[in-house]
This record gives structure tokens, C-alpha cells and sequence, in this order.
């Protein structure tokens, strides 16, 4: 299948590791022209170190945190004066934080919302005009299935991941009349430094392949996920292949959460 993404440009936050950087190495592959952003700058070297060893091409990377507006703002202009244009902006930063209600200070409520929200609108806001200028553009919000179905305990990041959800569908709506395609993938069980911080917790003694396949996990296709497979599915969506997707979640879950 023609992905149509070749010349294309991508801006990545959240691109260091995990399933941004293999969404980099994706889209890198199918010919995009990618800028990965991340705020650790030695782990922003060595993902930018790999690219170019699996693919044998450079790609630009800026040091940035999307809590700040002005680094949102310096990601997307760098881009255009780097690449001179911006069709695709995959929404990524964030990490989770899970609690109970009453232990979510107010501080913790405003920095996870600065994070997964507020980054999301500001790099969004930023590529738009860049978008509309070469007749269009996809935008994909990273979120997690689990904010459909919030689990007690599940504070504030099931809030913050469903404001993202409600962002995306408002954007497809006014954005539409543009060209402009905004999407969002809900992330279930993807391995992850996250993940394999309580593989190591709660199974030590277990080799990654029993703990992925652990019933314990209740997932319908009996496993955990790969970083690749939800990077392929966000290529996808970006991609000219989806022409006519917009303001839809799509779960990568393994079939777990309980909504579709």
C-alpha cells in the first residue's frame, strides 16, 4: 500500500523513546522528512543515533518541553525553517500517573494537564497556519484506552487523557473545512520503560516473554504490545491512506478496554 508520506514533514514530542521514537523510525522509512523532540537531550542524541543507524538518515531533533508554550511555539518554527514545511504533527508527550482522588494534590492535577492537554493544544496551535499553507495536514493526540473506561485509581491521568479525546473531536470538526485531520490513538498495555518498571517489580524471576503473556493481564489477544505496532497504526493515520479518517479514536489495546 502507497502511504503517500514521502517529502511529507513530522514533528514528534515525546520521540526519545518508546512508541515515538518507533513512530520516527516509521515514518523516516516511508520517506518523511521527521523532527523528534524530547526533554532529556542525551536520550534525544541516542534516539536520533539510532534512526540513523536502522534507517541511514539524519533526523532533526530540539530539546524542548511541551509544559512550556514558547518551547511548543521553537519546535514548530525550527521545523519549518529546517524542513520548509509541517504536514504532520503526532501529539506524544506524556507519561503516566495513576492515584486515588484524594491523593491528587492540586500541583500534580495542573502538571499532568500541562503535559498530556495543554502540550497537545499548543503544538496543535502552532502547526496550523503551517498546515493551511500547504492545503492541509493530520494530527494525531496520544491517549490511553483507559479513559474511556476510567478504573478507581486511575487519577489524573484517565482525566487529562479523556479532556484529549474530547480536544480531538472538537479539532476534526473546525479543522475539517481545512484539509486538516486530527485523530487519536488510545494506548492500552504497549511495552514501555513504564511497563517493564513493574515487570521488574512484580516479576523478577520472569523472563519478558511469560510476563507479556501473563492471563493475569486479561487481554483478549493474550499479550502485551509492541511499540512498533502502535507506531505502524499512528503511520496510518497520518498517512495519505486515511484520507478520509478523521476525529476518530482507535484503540491499541490488544482488545482489552471495554469500549469501543
Amino acid at each position: 500500500m502507497e502511504l503517500g508520506l514521502k517529502g511529507k514533514v513530522a514533528l514528534i514530542t515525546g520521540a526519545s523513546k518508546g512508541i515515538g521514537l518507533e513512530t520516527a523510525l516509521q515514518l523516516v522509512k516511508e520517506g518523511a522528512k521527521v523532527t523528534i523532540c524530547a526533554r532529556n537531550s542525551e536520550n534525544l542524541k541516542a534516539a536520533a543515533n539510532r534512526i540513523v543507524e536502522e534507517t541511514g538518515v539524519q533526523v532533526f531533533y530540539i530539546e524542548a518541553d511541551v509544559t512550556n508554550e514558547e518551547d511548543c511555539k521553537r519546535m514548530i518554527t525550527s521545523t519549518v525553517e529546517k524542513y520548509g514545511r509541517l504536514d504532520i504533527v503526532v501529539n506524544n508527550a506524556g507519561t503516566s500517573s495513576a492515584n486515588p482522588f484524594e491523593q491528587v494534590e492540586t500541583e500534580l492535577w495542573q502538571q499532568d494537564l500541562d503535559l498530556k492537554l495543554f502540550g497537545a493544544i499548543h503544538c496543535s496551535r502552532y502547526a496550523i497556519p503551517y498546515m493551511r499553507q500547504v492545503g492541509g495536514g493530520a494530527i494525531v493526540n496520544v491517549t490511553a484506552a483507559v479513559a474511556k473506561t476510567p478504573p478507581a485509581s486511575s487519577l489524573p491521568t484517565t482525566v487529562s487523557r479523556a479532556a484529549g479525546m474530547a480536544l480531538t473531536k472538537a479539532m476534526s470538526k473546525d479543522l475539517g473545512p481545512d484539509n486538516i485531520r486530527v485523530n487519536t490513538v488510545c494506548i492500552g498495555l504497549i511495552r514501555s520503560d513504564q511497563i517493564e518498571k513493574k515487570w521488574k517489580q512484580q516479576a523478577p524471576e520472569s523472563t519478558w516473554e511469560q510476563y507479556a503473556t501473563n492471563k493475569d493481564h486479561q487481554i483478549p489477544l493474550g499479550r502485551i504490545g509492541n511499540t512498533d505496532e502502535a507506531a505502524k497504526v499512528i503511520t496510518f493515520l497520518v498517512s495519505d491512506a486515511a484520507s478520509y479518517v478523521t476525529g476518530t479514536a482507535v484503540n491499541i489495546d490488544g482488545g482489552l478496554a471495554g469500549a469501543l
